[in-house]
């Protein structure tokens, strides 16, 4: 399905939320491949039995029931081929603190969910930008 394709990995409960960062991602680069996961239980599990699959990104929501996405970050850390792949937190939440915290847990970035289709497009545009500079 992906094969020979940039892929991102996409971490998101809220089934919205994956849908129109997807959409957002094709409308600019509709080669880029997207696996969806709606927890942080189903992504660990995949990156665990798919060691020759290597994305270019990991983006993951932080507020996630279960294993959310600092926790995500935590277990990857501790994955010495997943290290140097870019991990991009998105969060409904400003927290200074949450901000703190997956930056230094080994996260990239950490984004404020858009409010807006503008501010949407804009973050897709970075992802890709930050997908093809580590490919």
């Amino acid at each position: 399905m992906c094969k020979d394709q940039i892929t991102i990995l996409l971490v998101d409960d809220d089934i919205e939320d994956q849908t129109l960062l997807s959409e957002a991602i094709h409308k600019i680069a509709p080669a880029i491949c997207i696996k969806l996961f709606n927890n942080g239980s189903e992504v660990l599990h995949y990156l665990s039995s798919r060691e020759d699959d290597t994305p270019c990104l990991i983006v993951l929501d932080y507020n996630m029931p279960g294993i959310n996405g600092l926790q995500v970050l935590e277990r990857i850390g501790e994955i010495h081929r997943l290290i140097s792949i870019p991990k991009i937190v998105w969060s409904t939440s400003n927290s200074h603190h949450f901000r703190t915290q997956c930056l230094n847990a080994g996260a990239f970035r950490y984004i404020v969910k858009p409010q807006n289709l503008h501010d949407l497009n804009q973050i897709a545009a970075d992802i890709i930008d930050t997908c093809e500079r580590a490919a």
